[in-house]
């Protein structure tokens, strides 16, 4: 029996394919979300625990044990991570604004966060960004370790409302501190030289 022709086909295909992608996806932006809000609770209960009933660090190697027995293979229950779930929900439980977008980025990248950002707005600036651009745990610790933040504060200035439209640009790229171009979402076809025009 001859094979039919895919040509024809091909349109038919890529559109199952990307929808099979699209569904994917969405998934996976479900799993994440699970996943957050499950350790958010363990964490809330976990501090629960110790407050109401005045146990100490045990109760994490104990819980932490117990959890690995029952969920062999499951990763994500060691006591350090069990730590890190109380230490999560402790640092956003009383952020009404940073609260639902942790939930919105990995478990890597909120703990990149939680454990190398000093404020609440600091730490809601990488995670808009870390959700804006994808970024994986590793760039994300390079633009921390890189002061993006910082750096993103001093470029902040009154030279729109002060400065000849002429000169903006020019004194914008005077205070700028390794200004990273492509955080700034200036296309590739701009150079600094440009820009200094």
């Amino acid at each position: 029996m001859k094979e039919p022709d895919i040509v024809g086909y091909r349109p038919f295909i890529v559109e199952i394919k990307e929808l099979i992608q699209k569904k994917q996806y969405r998934t996976l932006k479900l799993i994440n979300a699970e996943t957050i809000e499950l350790y958010w609770e363990i964490g809330e209960e976990i501090y629960r625990q110790q407050t109401e009933k005045g146990w100490g660090k045990s109760i994490v190697q104990i819980l932490s044990k117990e959890l690995q027995k029952e969920f062999p293979g499951a990763k994500g229950y060691s006591a350090a991570n069990l730590w890190r779930m109380r230490n999560f929900y402790l640092t956003y439980c009383n952020s009404e604004k940073l609260a639902p977008l942790v939930r919105e980025i990995s478990w890597s990248n909120n703990i990149a966060i939680m454990e190398k950002c000093k404020d609440n707005l600091q730490r809601e600036f990488y995670i808009r960004m870390a959700k804006r651009y994808g970024w994986t745990k590793r760039i994300l610790a390079n633009f921390i370790e890189g002061q993006t933040y910082e750096k993103y504060l001093l470029n902040q200035t009154n030279f729109d409302l002060t400065i000849p439209e002429d000169r903006k640009i020019q004194a914008k790229l005077a205070v700028k501190d390794e200004y990273t171009f492509d955080f700034a979402e200036l296309s590739p076809e701009y150079s600094e030289h440009e820009l200094e025009i």
